[in-house]
């Protein structure tokens, strides 16, 4: 069987160490911290997500969050008036574009910094499943955002912290410190830790690395490096020139990672992300071997007069979120078999 289980008296499911409400959650940084400040101007969430009970997800997962404030390529500001509109649409245009299929962004990693989610936001979000994103380039700063949720959230009280460390956007090359990062930090997290891969980097490898450090669960995939160039200028449209590509373009490409982690003898509860946009993608996802599945850009996002119609894609989330969770797990030799 799958490593997904329900708990029939409380309607929770487990992945090994880590507790969900079901097998739907959401991916970091398109639901910001979980909450907006503003009802009007919803910064750092998707318009959608106001339509949707982000209660009823398995888990919702934050904004990459880092030891201290960081700008990125953006801005930690969430308290832009309509004045000011015009132009943070423009600076939009330097992080995120759409694409054929999906969108390439290079937020990296802007988030207002570990001890003010922990004091601002994360108290608001307490009925909500919670995996905390941290993303750190260094082992030392991973051990000292652990060590922050450790302090500040009780054990079982989120789902999981997510160690991101396969960001394309911060220009860093992740494999340096990837095993100081499991060594050091995972043996000292009072959570669940997950790990999140890349298909861009040696993920059957890091996988791996992961099982035998004692992470809890794998995140694939994260986005794919990506380029976008003004065809009448050569220049790159995004402020950090690659970006990550995300959507549905990458779906076949998440669940190959997906199939092959099972195929190597991977046996880590795996939650996929990657171009989810209904019900029949959750479910090829499931039988490419995924125990749970995250909504991404493919559902959150939308062109700006889009967002016109985010009540109409509100309940198609929620169509998808009432079929996963009626599904059962889907037998691990079925998916040997596909």
């Amino acid at each position: 069987m799958l490593r997904a289980k329900r708990d029939q008296d409380h309607g929770e499911v487990r992945l090994g160490d880590i507790v969900l409400r079901n097998r739907l959650v959401t991916s970091s940084s398109l639901l910001g911290y979980g909450v907006a400040n503003s009802p009007l101007l919803p910064y750092g969430m998707s318009p959608v997500s106001l339509f949707v009970p982000l209660e009823e997800f398995g888990a919702v997962t934050t904004r990459t969050l880092t030891v201290e404030p960081r700008e990125g390529h953006f801005s930690t500001r969430d308290d832009y008036s309509l004045g000011e509109l015009p132009g943070l649409l423009q600076r939009y245009g330097r992080v995120l574009r759409s694409t054929d299929g999906g969108w390439v962004n290079a937020f990296g990693w802007c988030n207002i910094g570990i001890d003010a989610y922990l004091r601002d936001y994360h108290p608001r979000t307490r009925a909500q499943r919670t995996i905390i994103s941290l993303g750190g380039f260094s082992a030392a700063e991973f051990v000292t955002l652990i060590d922050r949720v450790n302090a500040a959230v009780p054990s079982g009280e989120i789902a999981a912290v997510e160690l991101n460390v396969s960001c394309h956007n911060v220009n860093f090359d992740f494999s340096t410190i990837l095993q100081d990062v499991l060594d050091e930090a995972v043996p000292r997290s009072h959570h669940p830790v997950i790990l999140k891969l890349s298909p861009d980097y040696d993920y059957l490898r890091n996988a791996r690395q992961a099982a035998k450090a004692g992470v809890s669960a794998l995140t694939a995939i994260n986005t794919v490096k990506a380029l976008r160039l003004d065809p009448r200028t050569g220049e790159p449209f995004l402020s950090n020139r690659y970006g990550g590509l995300s959507g549905r373009a990458i779906k076949p490409i998440g669940l190959r990672v997906v199939s092959e982690l099972r195929e190597a003898g991977i046996t880590l509860p795996i939650i996929a992300t990657g171009g989810i946009r209904t019900a029949d993608d959750c479910r090829e996802y499931f039988w490419a071997g995924a125990d749970a599945v995250s909504l991404g850009s493919a559902v959150w996002l939308a062109s700006y007069p889009g967002y016109a119609l985010a009540p109409l894609r509100a309940l198609h989330v929620r169509r998808v979120l009432n079929a996963v969770r009626r599904w059962e797990p889907v037998p691990r030799r079925a998916v040997a078999a596909a």
